[in-house]
């Protein structure tokens, strides 16, 4: 399925769900870097993929990554969906505000506790890239304005909408309720929210980090001025665990604004591991080109 249809898809179900999809992880011990567990989910007679990413607090396109193929309005009764609730964590330190761009994920690490919360995202449109950026929270703006720029104006007056030179705060703002101004370049770049049922784990922004209106409201409670904020892009995720099995997650890559894909490569650090184990790169090109988006051990007969 392409992007374009699997985003139209994803659309319509968050419409139907509506929900947060905030999670909690205890942050895993030894040097693992896996997070979460293994889970399953029978489908019953009615169900949704929307219904179940709502009762799992998984996002939707996830949700479809880890199960392709299947009618995502009218999943098969009695089929067993894989749910994309066990993670890697990206392959950074672990501290403050962490977005990776490959998996439509924001993690933020609390100082001084054993825990990481993971939200999903909205970044950048083809076109309008979100950067790769390591930067840092520059101001917090509860009910905050939005101006346009000139660029924007004119994008949407192509639409037939005329936008003001300043929208203010309030339910037509799509800023939403609250903001976190980045220090990257020239400030343009925030974490929001959204006046909108939709966008949520996908590429549709201008370049800022769109969040759930109940997610980024937590957020911007928690998180003070001067908070670390990295921006990475790693759609392939590494695990040595501590009995020496090794685990990949691979997620599609960015399409960039020339349309092309970057091409994925068995990253370094698992060719080290491989050639150490003795072992051939064939299982860990399959999971790099299923790009499910879940964990998986390659190390196993």
């Amino acid at each position: 399925m392409s992007f374009a249809k699997r985003t139209l898809l994803a659309i319509s179900l968050t419409l139907a769900s509506g929900v947060s999809f905030a999670k909690m992880y205890p942050l895993p011990k030894d040097e693992s870097r896996i997070i979460g567990r293994f889970e399953t989910h029978v489908v019953q007679e009615g169900e949704t993929m929307a219904n179940i990413a709502k009762r799992y607090e998984v996002g939707m396109l996830a949700l479809m990554a880890a199960n392709k193929g299947v009618d995502p309005f009218l999943p098969q009764e009695g089929y067993v969906l894989t749910i994309p609730s066990q993670l890697i964590l990206p392959n950074v330190s672990h501290r403050g505000i962490v977005i990776n761009l490959a998996e439509l994920r924001l993690y933020y690490f609390p100082a001084g506790e054993d825990v990481v919360h993971v939200f999903p995202v909205g970044i950048g449109r083809i076109g309008r890239d979100t950067p790769v950026m390591e930067t840092s929270v520059s101001q917090k703006r509860p009910n905050p304005t939005w101006t346009p720029p000139a660029s924007i104006r004119a994008e949407y007056r192509a639409k037939g909408i005329d936008l003001p030179a300043v929208v203010q705060s309030g339910p037509d703002n799509p800023l939403g309720m609250f903001a976190l101004r980045l220090a990257y370049g020239n400030g343009e770049y925030l974490i929001h929210g959204t006046n909108k049922d939709f966008g949520i784990g996908m590429r549709v922004s201008a370049g800022c980090i769109r969040m759930n209106p109940e997610d980024i409201e937590w957020l911007f409670d928690k998180v003070n001025r001067g908070e670390k904020v990295r921006v990475i892009n790693q759609p392939i995720k590494v695990s040595l665990e501590p009995d020496r099995s090794v685990f990949v997650e691979a997620h599609e890559p960015l399409t960039r604004s020339n349309g092309k894909k970057d091409h994925l490569e068995v990253p370094k650090e698992l060719e080290w591991w491989l050639s150490e184990f003795g072992m051939k790169d064939s299982k860990a090109k399959a999971v790099i080109a299923a790009q499910n988006g879940v964990p998986v051990e390659i190390t196993a007969p």
